[in-house]
């Protein structure tokens, strides 16, 4: 088996909190806000962030929601 490293790649990302939906509306994301989640379009089709989830855009403008343990174990702040 041969092994690879994820490429250094600086993403964009916000924390759902419940209470920033201007933040996620800044990201110019198409969105729909239902029952305290936020339905993303998604190349896999419409996903849910929960509350917690960040929502990231990737690197070809495409925006998912991905599980806080996960963002945490992949992704650290750029300055």
């Amino acid at each position: 088996m041969l092994r690879f490293r994820k490429k250094p790649v600086v993403i964009g990302a916000v924390q759902w909190s419940g209470d920033n939906i201007g933040e996620i509306s800044d990201m110019e994301l198409n969105y729909e806000l239902r029952d305290g989640k936020i339905l993303i379009p998604t190349l896999e089709g419409t996903m849910a962030a929960d509350l917690g989830d960040w929502i990231i855009r990737g690197v070809d403008g495409e925006f998912y929601p991905c599980k806080p343990h996960i963002f945490n174990q992949t992704y650290e702040r750029v300055i």
